[in-house]
């Protein structure tokens, strides 16, 4: 697999694409995403964990609420991971996750997740490289366990953005008032290591690559919501769920 070089990925659309067909396919997969999702709860032989990480403003929270939110909510849970808490500091950095990995006949959501542990911290140099390499060794064997003994399928999206889309995005922030209550100063300070995060994701991508990184250029909403729908979709298809039969 060749080094993912982010500079050279486009964030946006092909210009052949046209918008309102490309959304009108995307409720055409929601709507099997539906049948899909109820046969993996009744089935309850596969689980499915969603990672969902990007640069603030990138647009996590809308994928979520708009790939997922028609889906059965008995069957999907969402986790944010914020800032570790004093008690889960005192543990290994993988304890807190470990906590919420799907069970069989779930799809669990990580807004942001175990690959904060080998960003954000390399970025503030809060964990020197050496801790970083041990973390993704065992985030590594920690994803492999997930998918050999609990039959966990897990899709890792980076969600593309670029630093003046971002840039608007957190802007706006400022001016709407129904995009207010998201404003936070430390989204700005932390766009002032865009190069920074850069160079720590690529690292992650090449180190961390045995479940394959989905990279969805995330300029536009309604591209970046085709892209991760799609991918859920055959995901679940791909796994010949079957309703269970009649109890004898």
């Amino acid at each position: 697999m060749s080094k993912i070089i982010l500079k050279k990925i486009s964030t946006r659309a092909d210009k052949d694409l046209n918008k309102q067909d490309i959304k009108e396919k995307t409720k055409g997969i929601l709507s099997k995403l539906n049948a899909l999702q109820n046969l993996l709860y009744a089935e309850g032989k596969h689980a499915l964990l969603v990672i969902i990480q990007g640069m603030d403003a990138s647009g996590k929270d809308g994928a979520i609420k708009n790939v997922f939110g028609t889906l059965n909510p008995q069957g999907v849970i969402v986790k944010s991971f914020k800032t570790p808490s004093p008690e889960e500091m005192s543990r290994d950095f993988l304890w807190r996750i470990h906590q919420h990995v799907p069970a069989r006949g779930m799809i669990e959501i990580f807004n942001r997740s175990h690959y904060e542990d080998i960003l954000i911290t390399r970025v503030h140099k809060w964990c020197d490289d050496e801790t970083a390499k041990k973390r993704m060794k065992a985030i590594n064997n920690f994803e492999k366990l997930l998918t050999e003994h609990n039959n966990t399928h897990v899709i890792k999206f980076y969600l593309h953005v670029s630093p003046e889309q971002q840039q608007l995005r957190l802007d706006e922030r400022l001016k709407e008032p129904t995009k207010m209550w998201k404003y936070n100063e430390s989204d700005f300070k932390e766009a002032r290591h865009w190069d920074k995060y850069m160079e720590m994701y690529e690292d992650c991508f090449e180190n961390c690559s045995n479940i394959p990184w989905n990279i969805v250029p995330s300029d536009q909403n309604w591209y970046k919501e085709y892209l991760v729908a799609s991918k859920v979709f055959d995901t679940l298809s791909s796994l010949d769920m079957k309703y269970p039969k009649l109890k004898k």
